[in-house]
């Protein structure tokens, strides 16, 4: 994907590149030092509470992120056992990480609107690292496990629906992967464009103009 973008545009390229990477990193630092905070340091004594992109980015999740235009992180590791807050502990953490690509969403909001960013090229730039961090924002909210927005909601699911939590958290990464081979047939790009349409208007809630459409 973004060697075919590359090819068209290369600021945009390199612009939804940065953004992946400055998202990403953001995204599982987040993760990590929130739970350091809440008392579990498994992450931390595994240098994971770093903004050093070589402790978050993963090799194959950021070749497939060139190659198909998704890819992701590397996980990171916390023990609910040793947080303090209970349910809310975890629900905290799991949400930690798009918080913080929702926090990069409004800084850019702000830096468009100031002087020494009206430039055409930083302004380009700009808008791709926002357009991206509000796509991980939205997509990482998404509830199938392993992503974050399982971690949020599942917790407070009714005990009647224990049944369906199994079997989402056995089988949500294969749903997510088959979303994703739908992309690549005719007309099967819906149920992604469905569960990412939330990305647009939050852009424009932050008066940011969508980088794509």
């Amino acid at each position: 994907m973004f060697l075919l973008l590359f090819e068209q545009s290369p600021l945009a390229a390199v612009a939804l590149l940065v953004g992946a990477l400055v998202g990403i990193v953001l995204h599982e630092a987040s993760h990590a030092y929130s739970a350091y905070l809440l008392g579990d340091d498994t992450a931390y004594r595994m240098g994971r509470v770093t903004l050093n992109p070589a402790s978050h980015l993963d090799p194959l999740g950021s070749l497939l992120i060139v190659l198909a235009g998704f890819g992701w992180g590397r996980p990171v590791p916390v023990q609910p056992a040793k947080m303090r807050g209970g349910v809310w502990g975890p629900v905290a953490v799991a949400f930690a990480g798009p918080t913080a690509n929702l926090a990069i969403v409004a800084l850019c909001a702000i830096l468009i609107r100031l002087e020494p960013f009206q430039g055409q090229l930083v302004l380009f730039s700009i808008l791709g690292v926002a357009f991206v961090n509000a796509l991980l924002f939205v997509f990482n909210l998404i509830p199938i496990p392993p992503l974050d927005g399982s971690k949020v909601l599942f917790p407070f699911l009714p005990r009647s629906l224990d049944g369906f939590v199994s079997f989402m958290n056995q089988y949500g990464p294969q749903i997510l992967l088959v979303i994703f081979l739908l992309t690549f047939l005719p007309g099967g790009s819906y149920v992604l464009g469905f569960l990412l349409a939330p990305v647009r208007p939050l852009l424009l809630l932050f008066g940011i103009p969508p980088l794509l459409g």
